[in-house]
């Protein structure tokens, strides 16, 4: 409860994604064209309202409408709204309103494109926002590496072995409302079964939702310590060294896209070979298996312009995790982290962005995988080769990024459906710089990067187009004088 209080308090802090757009010269001309990936155009007043009711401060919401929604039902829409019929705006803000607005329907990322649109009669206004939908069913081939990163997979001698193919599949936007059904159907190297649901919310107003899903999966290698900070593999041709299933249920408060809340309870049951144990008797703490349950809250404010690839606006998290261990013997653990970037619009075609990341972790003893830090999830970039244990870690990343070139969007003349056959590609040049501790007592004296202060820089070169997908090509410098190229599939901060 604490944390949501925090981000509400959070969420009323000014941001520098507010700009005004203008009316066009009648209902067919939209507040804003360009949909990707940058909202930051300025613009004067609304001059078409005021030229139809000339003299009103203050104007009704006479009617709201949505166009192009063949999918996605009108209550989605009606609940990131913060104004219904009936309510009365401030003419002088009203482009301002409606664009911030406009936002929150673009980003549910449920749409291509989204259009206002507003003309006022006698003081009452009529607002139109109309939509391009997206393809919301998603069958995709799994060929992915069977390591963490690409550097950590390339040094393996047996890397083409480690691949892992099946089925991912993902139906966004069910049965219209904003809904997600996601399974794995996984094969090769590694197994994973999994099925997961996601509504974030049900009703009129759409606060409450709900969230399950199960996941089985077992590896036919594992890392199993971290000696000189690079994992040590196990691999078993003919054994699973690691199998791992749990099931999770949760409850979402939403007031509205930009701040969420959720409460999460999971069962899991892991077990390892005991060829894991002959080389680290301590990687469960007690014994070839475990089962825990454990609760998490999490809380997250997103006020980013857009959130595949954001310019300008704020960005917070905040989540407290349990895991309550069913054996008397493990103690349990408490982790904390947190997460705040800032996006700042520059002028012209300059956008800075700066982001920092602290966790806490506190248990009595802490099992070897739940011991990670830095060199997973979270990275100081040009280590990607290492990984750091520790149960405290902070890190700081920024960048200055270069509008580079704006294609506009790609006419494919041969596909017939409008979902597909435009695409955008908008291109930024981008130079970073990443600092990151991880802190650890009793760090093993082979291991030197725990309790050392990691640094990096680098350039990159980022391509963003549609369906969110942001592509990063980086080469970075550690503080070791270590370099090299590194590709993401996604934002860096």
């Amino acid at each position: 409860m604490l944390i949501t209080l925090l981000l509400l308090w959070l969420s009323g802090l000014p941001s520098s994604a507010a700009t005004r757009f203008p009316v066009g010269p009648g209902l067919a001309a939209p507040l804003l064209a360009a949909p990707l990936p940058d909202t930051l155009r300025r613009a004067g007043p609304d001059s078409l309202v005021q030229a139809q009711c000339p003299g009103y401060t203050r104007l009704r919401v006479g009617r709201v409408l949505f166009a192009g929604n063949q999918v996605t039902k009108e209550v989605v829409m009606r609940a990131e709204l913060d104004f219904i019929e009936g309510d009365t705006l401030n003419a002088a803000t009203l482009a301002l309103r409606l664009e911030l607005n406009r936002r929150r329907l673009f980003n549910l990322q449920l749409f291509h494109q989204v259009l206002v649109n507003a003309v006022c009669r006698e003081g009452e206004l009529t607002v139109l926002y109309s939509f391009q939908e997206r393809w919301y069913l998603f069958p995709v081939p799994i060929f992915s590496l069977a390591d963490r990163n690409f550097a950590s997979w390339r040094e393996r001698p047996d890397r083409w072995q480690r691949v892992d193919y099946g089925l991912h599949l993902v139906r966004r936007n069910f049965r219209g409302r904003n809904e997600q059904l996601l399974g794995n159907l996984q094969l090769g190297f590694n197994r994973k079964y999994e099925l997961f649901y996601e509504a974030p919310g049900y009703g009129r107003r759409r606060r409450i939702g709900f969230g399950a899903g199960y996941s089985y999966y077992r590896a036919r290698a594992l890392d199993y310590a971290t000696l000189n900070d690079r994992l040590r593999n196990l691999r078993q041709e003919n054994d699973f060294p690691i199998e791992r299933q749990y099931a999770t249920v949760g409850l979402r408060w939403r007031r509205t896209v930009q701040l969420l809340a959720a409460l999460d309870a999971s069962y899991h049951r892991e077990q390892v070979s005991d060829s894991v144990l002959y080389y680290n008797p301590r990687y469960f703490l007690n014994g070839p298996r475990r089962e825990y349950v454990e609760f998490s809250l999490t809380t997250t404010l997103n006020r980013r312009n857009t959130f595949a690839y954001p310019l300008s606006g704020q960005y917070a998290q905040l989540q407290v995790s349990y895991r309550s261990f069913l054996d008397s013997r493990t103690p349990g653990s408490l982790t904390l982290r947190g997460r705040y970037a800032r996006y700042v619009a520059l002028g012209g075609p300059f956008y800075y962005s700066v982001g920092a990341t602290g966790q806490l972790r506190v248990a009595r003893a802490l099992a070897y995988p739940d011991n990670r830090a830095l060199g997973y999830e979270l990275l100081v970039r040009g280590y990607d080769a290492y990984a750091v244990e520790g149960r405290r870690l902070g890190l700081l990343q920024q960048g200055l990024s270069l509008r580079l070139m704006d294609l506009g969007k790609i006419r494919l003349n041969g596909l017939p459906s409008s979902r597909f056959n435009s695409i955008p590609l908008v291109f930024y040049l981008n130079t970073f710089t990443d600092v990151g501790y991880v802190g650890q007592k009793a760090a093993p004296v082979t291991n030197q990067l725990p309790n050392r202060l990691l640094a990096s820089a680098g350039v990159g070169l980022h391509l963003v187009t549609y369906y969110d997908w942001v592509f990063t090509l980086e080469y970075a410098r550690t503080r070791e004088q270590q370099g090299g190229v590194f590709f993401r599939t996604q934002f860096p901060i």
